[in-house]
């Protein structure tokens, strides 16, 4: 079992525009052509931000539209936010707030000898490497900068707590890069 943060980012390293969007994502590539299929298949719990799941709410219309479902996962999630949020109908998730640790345990229980996916944002996968429970980080690079927005990771990581053990090419325009996060020690927060 693995704790791992999949995601998606500019070159220049932001998962989504300064409001939340993810359009320029979208004429990268089709998603059934990467390693997503197989990844989620090893999936068994999620941990996501209240932005991250806000951004599913607002497009649970186009979500149904692509997979039938306005929550395609059937995987227990733990959405991670301060606020009240609204539920989306039919979907298995929890609602905390505070400390990581808490619900990592929990999530270990429900994804079993699966791995727990850190959906995103940034800062949460971020709060999962300060704790000590980041595994990997799996990075799909597309060919768009985006000047500013929402951060891939922000946090200030130096060698050696990053290990890449993959770089593998996607068509034209992404690449996925692989990285073991060495628990030897965090370096800590920028």
């Amino acid at each position: 079992m693995k704790t791992q943060y999949f995601t998606v980012t500019s070159l220049d390293g932001f998962i989504a525009t300064e409001n939340d969007s993810l359009d320029w994502l979208f004429p990268l590539g089709d998603l059934n052509d990467s390693n997503y299929p197989e990844f989620i298949s090893d999936v068994g719990a999620l941990a996501m931000g209240s932005a991250t799941y806000e951004w599913m709410v607002r497009n649970a219309q186009k979500v149904a539209n692509e997979t039938g479902f306005a929550w395609p996962y059937t995987q227990s999630a733990w959405i991670f936010s301060s606020r009240k949020l609204t539920t989306i109908e039919g979907a298995n998730i929890r609602f905390v707030n505070g400390d990581v640790h808490h619900a990592h345990t929990q999530m270990r229980v429900a994804a079993g000898t699966r791995n727990i996916w850190i959906v995103g944002g940034g800062d949460l996968a971020g709060q999962f490497y300060d704790a000590g429970l980041l595994d990997e980080l799996i990075i799909q690079v597309g060919s768009a900068t985006l000047g500013k927005g929402k951060a891939l990771f922000p946090r200030k990581v130096l060698s050696p707590f990053l290990r890449l053990v993959s770089v593998h090419q996607m068509g034209a325009g992404m690449a996925e890069l692989r990285y073991e996060v060495h628990k030897g020690g965090v370096s800590g927060a920028a």
